[in-house]
């Protein structure tokens, strides 16, 4: 890059201040949001010297000059080595890591990280982030490549992070989470591109998935912000995780993979050890291959990789809920042989590919592709039998096109990006599904078999374009030195909701254990079946062209070598057509409007009426196509300090405040189409219920009703009708949020990089369906024909289905203690380790991924109460150790107390108190205790190449980690808590994965 030595003028200094504070405010009408994996390198060098940083891989070089008083800033550089030098000084070798911004001192002396001298070289190692308000940690490539791990997903390792945590089911499906907030409020950057599910939220392909978000062999390094990150990160409310992906260099380096375990080398699961239970055959096998290189030295480079799975794993144990397994002896003898373990099978391909290109000394281009390939069968086991399982298929395809210019005194990032990523499951069986209950009571399911609901038959996706641009100013003096960011993006992407299939039909079986009247065992006539019917002129699909707009200004201010200010804010719009135009149907409207003709109505009183009196206006939920808008005040100003107490960054004060939006999800804001486009009909039988015939409610049992299909059972009912459930959201949706604040001190102890941070975090306005439906008297709760206390599930819109309002209102508080230690890992040490704890105070209104909640009249009237998210106490300690003849020995201790149960007080079996959301504590002393041990062998073959075998040995003690009990219910509180000896388990058992990697 080339650069004249700038004049030092103060008025020139104040221009370039002001012309980056006008190309904000003009680019306020465009949108914006960047997320940088890219580091700078910032300190003082002897006043006018030109700056160059190297890259030792690539041979990339940047240059800038130093201002008047010394202070420099390089912007931009790819995570890794570097060769910096001022004019006339000694060079000094680095390394960069991921969203960094580091200090190297170039103004005379050796920094004080050196360890070393090589001739004129200065060997200083590793630089880590210490002046930032961010909280957070970096992961390197060595924790990647070295400790143990479970999924050889890339994110597992955010798990040493304090606040966070990765989890995966006995599904295998991984999920992560910061903070007590829902997992959907993560965002992951991939080489400064957001991969967030629009549908779903989190990271996208993720939904019901055992699979790899990315490559683990295509990713460098990645760094976990838990809080107050940057202006430039956006869709995010919880943790943001920004990886870099590897480049080719000007030599050639590759690897090729393979990973396997299966049944013989792990224990048996809890549900395999009931007596008389097998272990079920399972295997997972994983590999893959990378290769980089050069295409022309120092200019062009190419990075390739692949990795594959291909599992048989267990899944929950198929067992009837614990509160009723009174009933399991009574369900039919063919539903009680698949009881028990259950497998699932699944297979993905991964892709990825990028090429970069120097063109001249201040251009570059990069061209990334990622492909994505996932089949499987899941929502299997719990209360679902094998039979009932659905087969899911996750398709993704990202591309990736950027451009970077450095000028004299400002570095500038345009980028376009496409994606198309769907979401697509289907049944596995077809036909009829088997819903056992206990007694006629339909929410309480004991068994799902034969095959899936038509509703579990979706098509989910998003697919688009984007453009964003960041511009970066890095040689501004006022009052201090200024790095400021400014960056815009517009995005437009195909959203696409479908679901609610009219295939298999779900047939209601009661199963009375002689706590009721009547015989004991399961009835061998159905006592309603429930089926969908096409709406004429309506379809359970809809898409919308979703614009996303946004802007933001980043300043890091050094106002003094000590002192450095991070302000920023950012502002965000998104436009979701198929939410501000909807119309309410007119049948709806008639619906609402009309007589309120459910049982204990007053003559002459209106459906909207009975509403009004349980304090809902339903006006406030009905489109007409123009009184809806989108949010347009989403600002968020995003404020933190850093200071250097002992002027070394051996003792660093850090805090902030900041507010981040994340976003609604439009798996939910589709809902109000989808569901008004088919007709549901539950249609009960006489010879079960005793209910009169009579078309649309009740009909004479005939067996040929198995064989029919939806379209069989047509003449039960007047087809065409829109009667199905009624989805309204509020027409003023508001965007979730949430504050957070911090607070840390962040030390070094000899080798030993130390932080310590008070953290606190309340998001709020996370979206919720609450039941709109009312007793006659306006009243949530009340009598049902059945007796007790229940919701007015029997007092819907009239000829409709129930009345489900979307909202805002989930809110989480979250306190706490964030403590870290880290040594790197270096070769002429031969160890290295981290440990991270946290403790945690969490509570809201709602716990987990929830948004469905029907147990309070409004989302306000549920109380607060410990979220079960999130464990109180969590230790996290990993370590890596060179022991002798070239193997690596490595390990994790995973320790946590059980979190709490968050459950709903049994009210409806006869005791007449209403039901109440609570958290109670369970027995034992740990929810988690786990130990994972890693050894691995390198042996060197010719020239580079070299083979390594490598065993872990997961739950290396196969301590249970049992996450299932039972419990019974007096007078609104859980007595008699005990673990489930043969249930599900936060963890898996003890499990032996070999691998074999063949690099150069």
């Amino acid at each position: 890059m080339k650069n004249e030595h700038r004049s030092s003028h103060s008025r020139l200094q104040r221009s370039l201040l002001a012309v980056a504070l006008c190309s904000c405010i003009a680019a306020m009408s465009t949108p914006a949001f960047a997320q940088s994996s890219n580091a700078t390198l910032r300190g003082k060098a002897p006043p006018g010297a030109q700056i160059t940083a190297t890259n030792t891989a690539s041979g990339a070089t940047r240059k800038v000059s130093a201002n008047a008083d010394g202070s420099y800033a390089l912007v931009g550089l790819e995570p890794g080595t570097y060769r910096v030098e001022a004019a006339g000084g000694a060079a000094q070798t680095v390394t960069l890591a991921v969203a960094t911004s580091v200090n190297l001192n170039l103004a005379g002396g050796a920094a004080a990280a050196t360890t070393g001298e090589l001739g004129k070289v200065t060997v200083t190692g590793a630089l880590v982030e210490k002046k930032t308000s961010e909280v957070g940690k970096n992961i390197s490539l060595k924790q990647i490549n070295t400790v143990p791990q479970l999924t050889r997903n890339f994110l597992e390792f955010a798990d040493t992070v304090p606040g966070m945590q990765f989890t995966t089911d006995g599904s295998g499906h991984s999920d992560i989470r910061g903070g007590a907030q829902q997992t959907s409020a993560v965002n992951v950057y991939i080489d400064g591109v957001g991969q967030k599910s629009y549908l779903f939220g989190g990271v996208s392909g993720q939904q019901q998935s055992a699979g790899n978000p990315f490559p683990q062999l295509a990713i460098g390094e990645y760094k976990v912000v838990t809080s107050n990150y940057k202006a430039e990160f956006d869709q995010v409310g919880s943790a943001a995780i920004i990886a870099q992906t590897k480049s080719g260099g000007n030599q050639f380096h590759g690897e090729v993979f393979g990973r396997h375990t299966n049944t013989s080398w792990r224990d048996r699961t809890a549900a395999e050890q009931e007596p008389g239970k097998d272990k079920l055959k399972t295997r997972q096998n994983e590999y893959g291959f990378a290769l980089g290189g050069p295409i022309i030295k120092d200019k062009m480079h190419f990075f390739v990789s692949y990795e594959g799975k291909n599992f048989v794993t267990p899944a929950d144990p198929v067992t009837v809920p614990s509160q009723f397994a009174s009933y399991a002896p009574y369900l039919p003898q063919r539903v009680q042989q698949q009881f028990g373990p259950v497998t699932r099978p699944f297979k993905e391909d991964l892709y990825f590919g990028k090429i970069d290109w120097e063109i001249g000394d201040n251009d570059k281009l990069e061209f990334s592709a990622k492909v994505r390939k996932e089949d499987s069968r899941d929502s299997v086991g719990a209360q679902t039998t094998a039979r009932a399982a659905k087969n899911n298929a996750n398709r993704e395809n990202r591309y990736d096109l950027r451009w970077e210019h450095y000028g004299e005194s400002f570095l500038n990032e345009a980028r376009v990006t496409y994606e198309d990523v769907l979401f697509n499951p289907t049944a596995y069986n077809f036909g009829n599904q088997s819903v056992y209950t206990k007694q006629q009571s339909e929410s309480d399911v004991l068994m799902f078999d034969d095959a899936t609901s038509g509703l579990a038959i979706q098509r989910k996706g998003q697919k688009g374009p984007a453009f964003q641009d960041d511009l970066t100013f890095n040689r501004i003096d006022w009052h201090g030195s200024h790095v400021i960011k400014v960056g815009f993006k517009y995005k437009q992407v195909d959203l696409t909701q479908s679901e609610n299939s009219t295939v298999n039909p779900s047939f209601y079986y009661m199963v009375n254990d002689g706590s009721a009247p009547g015989p004991t065992g399961t009835s061998a006539i159905p006592y309603e079946v429930k089926f969908n019917l096409p709406f004429v002129g309506g379809t359970p699909s809809v898409t919308t062209k979703d614009k996303q707009y946004g802007f933001y200004i980043q300043d890091d201010w050094d106002v003094t070598d000590r002192l450095q200010f991070n302000l920023g804010v950012r502002w965000d719009y998104e436009k979701i057509p198929s939410y501000t135009n909807f119309v309410t149907p007119s049948e709806v409207l008639a619906a609402l409007n009309g007589p309120d003709t459910t049982s204990g109505a007053p003559a002459g009183q209106t459906y909207r009426q009975t509403l009004a009196k349980g304090g809902i206006n339903i006006d406030n939920y009905i489109g007409n196509g123009h009184n809806r808008k989108s949010p347009k005040n989403n600002w968020a100003p995003r404020l933190g300090f850093s200071y250097d107490i002992s002027g070394d960054e051996s003792l660093v004060l850090f805090g902030g405040a900041g507010r981040s939006y994340d976003r609604n999800l439009y798996d939910y804001m589709g809902l109000e189409q989808v569901k008004s486009a088919l007709s549901s009909y539950t249609v009960k039988f006489a010879e079960s219920t005793g209910c009169t015939p009579a078309p649309n409610t009740c009909a004479n049992w005939n067996p040929g009703y198995l064989s029919g299909g939806s379209a069989g059972m047509a003449g039960l009912v007047t087809p065409g009708v829109r009667n199905g459930e009624i989805d309204l959201l509020n027409n003023n949706m508001k965007t979730p949020y949430s504050d957070q604040y911090s607070l840390g001190l962040r030390a070094k102890l000899g080798e030993w990089n130390t932080s310590a941070t008070l953290s606190k975090i309340i998001s709020k306005n996370g979206f919720v369906f609450t039941l709109g439906n009312r007793y006659p008297n306006g009243a949530f709760w009340g009598t049902p024909s059945w007796g007790g206390t229940a919701q007015p599930w029997e007092h819907n819109p009239p000829g409709f289905g129930g009345l489900i309002l979307g909202d805002n209102g989930i809110e989480t508080r979250t306190a706490q203690l964030l403590l870290s230690a880290d040594k790197p890992y270096t070769k002429s040490s031969g160890w290295g380790a981290s440990v991270a704890y946290t403790f945690s105070h969490a509570s809201g209104n709602r716990g987990g991924d929830e948004h469905y909640s029907f147990d309070a009249a409004t989302i306000g009237n549920y109380p607060f109460i410990p979220l079960k998210a999130v464990p109180v106490h969590r230790l996290v300690v990993t370590g890596i150790y060179d022991l002798p003849w070239g193997i690596t020995s490595s390990g994790k201790l995973t320790l946590s107390t059980p979190p709490p149960r968050n459950e709903v007080a049994d009210g409806w079996s006869g005791s007449g108190n209403i039901p109440t959301p609570l958290a109670f504590d369970v027995p034992g002393a740990y929810g988690v205790k786990e130990l994972d041990l890693s050894l691995s062998k390198d042996i060197k073959i010719y020239k580079g190449l070299t083979v390594q075998f490598r065993g872990d040995l997961i739950n290396a003690f196969n301590w249970g980690n049992r996450n299932d009990y039972t419990w019974t219910w007096v007078n609104g509180q859980a007595t008699n808590i005990q673990v489930k000896k043969y249930g599900s388990q936060y963890t898996p058992p003890r499990t032996l994965f070999m691998s074999m990697r063949v690099f150069f």
